[in-house]
């Protein structure tokens, strides 16, 4: 099994560094600890932990005692090429992500080239074999999956593409991946909503998420409710199809005999269509139901009241990503599984339960 590795902030600084280097910002001698430190708003030990990762890659010479480092050209600099990288979404709506365009934009400004394939997952129903007629038409080097379902990130290994799952259903096979890891903070918004008084509590996540089994994020929530004497089931994870019309079906149901006290929402799209279908009820936030949204997105600091949500750092996600790319550009094996942390944060659309 891959290792998994958790980005601590020295990770972080050296990633961003060692880019930094890759692409020229600086030659000769590296700026000084104390300039860095201060331009990249992180304390001295962390930055001195930086630089000496970045000796022992061989990028920087340390000169001894008040001397800058001497910046010498990557050992594999040689061996680089420029690949070809194809993005394959889940739904096209995904490209227009912030941390998706910054990592196209990263890429490119570093040579490489993005390739987008004519059709994203949903559009292909997650069908392997037409999946991977389109991967061959596309032809590119290497690939970056957006939520990437089981059956196709297997496919890939199966096949001996270079491939590296942003999200998606990774875990336990021999893939490159990253993303937050939500376990956590999800547990802790499921407490806090049940510590209201709340007992209706529904998630809402993608059919990937749920099927063939709940994923580790949805499982940390199903057992975070039976931990605390609520027995799961389906109306808790319901079903739905992946759908605009499946979304709103599953609303209408979930309202119409015992409707949901709180609701944790997965995804800012379905967040908002959801605050939408609730407006339309008459259902007051937070009085009548609480709502949580697993993402976030800049545009809940103009809600009233301000939506409760998890939030976690692209960046990371996309140093790593660049980082993978650069290594499979070297010939190098790239099975590293990385997660960054995310928090909880409570704001005005959580409250207690109703009294009925």
């Amino acid at each position: 099994m891959p290792k998994l590795i958790i980005h601590s902030a020295t990770d972080q600084v050296t990633t961003f560094l060692k880019k930094e280097i890759i692409s020229k910002a600086w030659s000769g001698v590296m700026p000084g600890s104390d300039k860095l430190s201060s331009a990249l708003g992180v304390g001295r030990d962390t930055l001195d932990r930086a630089l000496k990762n970045l000796e022992k890659e061989g990028l920087l010479i340390n000169q001894g005692a008040r001397k800058g480092r001497l910046i010498v050209t990557s050992p594999d600099a040689s061996s680089e090429r420029q690949l070809r990288v194809g993005i394959l979404v889940y739904e096209m709506s995904d490209r227009r992500l912030d941390y998706i365009i910054n990592l196209e934009h990263e890429l490119s400004a570093i040579g490489h080239r993005i390739v987008h394939p004519k059709k994203c997952l949903v559009e292909l129903g997650s069908d392997v074999d037409r999946v991977m007629q389109m991967v061959e038409e596309t032809k590119a080097d290497a690939w970056i999956i957006l939520a990437g379902p089981r059956n196709i990130l297997k496919k890939f290994i199966e096949l001996k593409i270079p491939a590296i799952s942003i999200f998606g259903r990774w875990k336990g096979l021999s893939i490159a991946a990253v993303g937050p890891n939500k376990m956590l903070p999800i547990s802790e918004a499921t407490k806090r909503l049940i510590d209201l008084g709340h007992r209706r509590i529904v998630l809402i996540t993608r059919k990937m998420r749920r099927l063939p089994k709940p994923g580790p994020s949805e499982q940390a929530f199903l057992d975070t409710l039976e931990a605390n004497g609520i027995m799961p089931g389906p109306y808790n994870l319901p079903h739905w199809e992946d759908t605009v019309d499946g979304l709103y079906e599953r609303l209408e149901s979930l309202f119409q005999i015992t409707p949901p006290t709180a609701m944790i929402i997965d995804e800012v799209p379905h967040f908002i269509a959801t605050r939408q279908f609730l407006a339309r009820k008459q259902r007051i936030i937070p009085e009548d139901i609480s709502l949580i949204c697993t993402d976030y997105t800049d545009a809940f600091d103009w809600c009233r009241p301000k939506v409760s949500h998890i939030k976690w750092d692209a960046e990371p996600v996309v140093s790593r990503t660049v980082s993978w790319v650069n290594h499979i550009s070297r010939g190098k094996v790239d099975l590293k599984q990385t997660q960054t942390l995310a928090e909880f944060e409570e704001n005005g659309t959580v409250g207690p339960v109703r009294s009925e």
